[in-house]
């Protein structure tokens, strides 16, 4: 009796074990007494790589559960930091923000990855800115010329074009297509006062319209500024929304064209790829002619959020994952693998946009007076606290 009730107990113990041990291997299981910590976080626009399942799953391997809260980077950079254990604006202005204010305070920042700022458009767009002399496709071997996803576009006839008040039917966007638009000719971004994307655009603009040259007195800042107004016309579309728009059969009508970032369109064309078959034909892709790269910048506020911040910079399975989601993760050297996510696209059924080595690089003004110019163009209510409150 004894015998046979042994034996029944080792056969049924068999199963939960097994299972246990297929969990384990896995890396779908923690043992109860296997701690998780919750870190919370303020994010921008990279909030959907804290959102990503993968990515997700990776990090409870490694015992951390994130929580997020979304919000602009300038408003991550001048609002409260009680409670959180990161931070992580778009770009360097909200980061630089965030570090002068905690001098006195926990503050360790990590670069996991670069995203250029890019104008995502429609094929007929970006074409009829090829008929007219302002766009040139970035040719990729093997793809197909007729048809490509990628153009470099003159910043400064595009920019010309906006401030003389040119609309798409009078650059005959309805010339050769069953497209008709009357208004303006400009590229959408999100409100200016709230989304990085937004103000490095307006960086961007500020410097090719000044000629080339970066503002660097107050007085100058705000003639740029002035200047640039105009241009920089926008609808204030919610910073986490711009993509989604973009992605939508409506988006054509609400926004032609539409400031995003470079891993945003990657990522969007992989689903694509996934899902259909084959990329998206009529989502292109204009890179300026003068380019400018966002550094998003993960700050840890506390030595629980350093330790996410290490594993950002250092994981192999989160940086494959990053490329992934189209970023151009840094190497150790703190260079931008750009050629390795163009060889993972390419693995991945996507075409990837040619190199090109000789557009001119943007260069932002300095902090103080980039948050001038965007202050008088946005029109900006003040601050609900000072930046430099680490409270």
């Amino acid at each position: 009796m004894r015998s046979r009730s042994v034996r029944s107990f080792v056969a049924a113990l068999a199963f939960p074990v097994a299972g246990l041990i297929a969990l384990t291997a896995g890396g779908h299981l923690l043992f109860p007494f296997e701690r998780i910590t919750t870190l919370e976080g303020k994010i921008a626009s990279k909030s959907e790589f804290f959102e990503d399942g993968e990515v997700q799953r990776i990090l409870m391997q490694r015992g951390i559960r994130v929580h997020i809260t979304k919000m602009g980077s300038r408003e991550i950079a001048t609002t409260s930091f009680d409670g959180y254990d990161f931070a992580f604006p778009s770009g360097q202005p909200a980061a630089e923000i965030i570090k002068t204010g905690r001098r006195d305070a926990y503050a360790k920042g990590h670069r996991p990855f670069v995203s250029p700022i890019v104008l995502a458009t429609y094929r007929e767009y970006a074409e009829t800115l090829r008929e007219y002399g302002l766009a040139r496709p970035r040719q990729i071997s093997g793809s197909d010329r007729d048809s490509p996803l990628y153009y470099t576009l003159d910043m400064k006839g595009f920019l010309e074009l906006s401030a003389r008040g040119k609309t798409w039917d009078q650059i005959g966007i309805g010339r050769n297509r069953r497209t008709t638009n009357g208004n303006r000719i400009l590229a959408q971004t999100s409100n200016i006062c709230d989304a990085n994307h937004a103000g490095t655009y307006l960086g961007l603009v500020a410097f090719v319209r000044n000629g080339n040259t970066v503002p660097t007195s107050d007085a100058e800042a705000d003639r740029v500024a002035g200047m640039i107004k105009p241009t920089l016309v926008s609808q204030g579309l919610p910073s986490e929304q711009m993509f989604k728009t973009y992605e939508v059969p409506e988006g054509k009508g609400v926004a032609p064209i539409v400031v995003v970032y470079e891993h945003q369109y990657f990522a969007y064309q992989i689903r694509h790829r996934q899902q259909a078959g084959k990329a998206d034909p009529e989502r292109v892709l204009l890179y300026p002619s003068t380019q400018v790269l966002t550094e998003p910048e993960y700050i840890a506020l506390t030595p629980k959020g350093d330790r996410l911040g290490e594993l950002l910079a250092t994981d192999e399975q989160l940086q494959r994952r990053a490329m992934e989601l189209g970023f151009r993760v840094l190497d150790s050297s703190g260079r931008a693998t750009s050629t390795e996510l163009y060889r993972f696209l390419a693995d991945r059924g996507v075409p990837a946009p040619a190199p090109v080595a000789n557009d001119t690089k943007a260069t932002l003004p300095s902090l103080p007076l980039l948050e001038r110019m965007i202050s008088r163009v946005g029109e900006c209510p003040p601050p609900t606290r000072s930046p430099g409150a680490s409270s």
